[in-house]
């Protein structure tokens, strides 16, 4: 077997967060005045962590940014999540067929990343196995997040592959000297150094790409 262990991101990947998310910046940057559309907050913002999303906001607003941006933000998107969240159709059935250790390594509170696996019905598979960048406060694209996870799980970095579906996951994942496979759901936006074969639009083909690698 190549892969002894997999490392799965949780937003855009196990739980389809990406568009609620968006919403409610967008909503949330017009009652400041910006005029955000959906297309330019994922692809500006998508895999980010919201320091640096609230850093970038700040500098639009001209340090305009409310003090009590991070805790609404939360509190929107905690509602929206517990109505609207799903999982990303196909992953329960990728995860049922592993036959080798996995576990999620997330830029998201380890609260937050609880509660939506516990939304969509995933949190049993990953009970033990949670990883948070607020853990170890260093963030994508930076590769601790993952050496950390691969560390935990006893493994080393090539003995793992990540699934990831963001720019700055993807940087972080190749950084530390993993093998990425990326769900895109374009099939072609990816970073310059992911093989075009390790690309893939459906949860269905990651069944079978990780079966011929392992």
């Amino acid at each position: 077997m190549k892969y002894k262990c997999i490392i799965f991101d949780c937003d855009g990947v196990l739980v389809d967060s990406e568009l609620i998310t968006a919403k409610v910046l967008v909503a949330m940057g017009k009652d400041l005045g910006l005029h955000m559309d959906l297309n330019f907050v994922v692809g500006e913002f998508l895999g980010k962590s919201l320091n640096d999303i609230m850093h970038y906001l700040d500098v639009l607003t001209k340090g305009g940014l409310p003090p009590d941006f991070e805790s609404e933000y939360r509190k929107k998107t905690f509602e929206a999540f517990k109505n609207e969240l799903k999982p990303i159709e196909g992953v329960h059935s990728v995860i049922e067929n592993l036959k080798i250790p996995f576990c999620v390594a997330s830029s998201g509170p380890l609260e937050k990343i609880r509660a939506n696996l516990t939304t969509t019905g995933l949190i049993d598979k990953f009970e033990d196995r949670i990883f948070s960048c607020y853990e170890i406060q260093s963030w994508k694209p930076n590769p601790d997040i993952f050496l950390h996870a691969a560390k935990n799980m006893g493994f080393k970095p090539k003995e793992c592959a990540v699934i990831e579906d963001s720019k700055v996951g993807v940087q972080a994942a190749l950084a530390g000297g993993f093998d990425v496979f990326v769900y895109s759901k374009n099939g072609h936006d990816y970073p310059v150094g992911v093989q075009e074969t390790f690309v893939f639009q459906d949860m269905s083909e990651l069944k079978s790409l990780l079966s011929q690698s392992l």
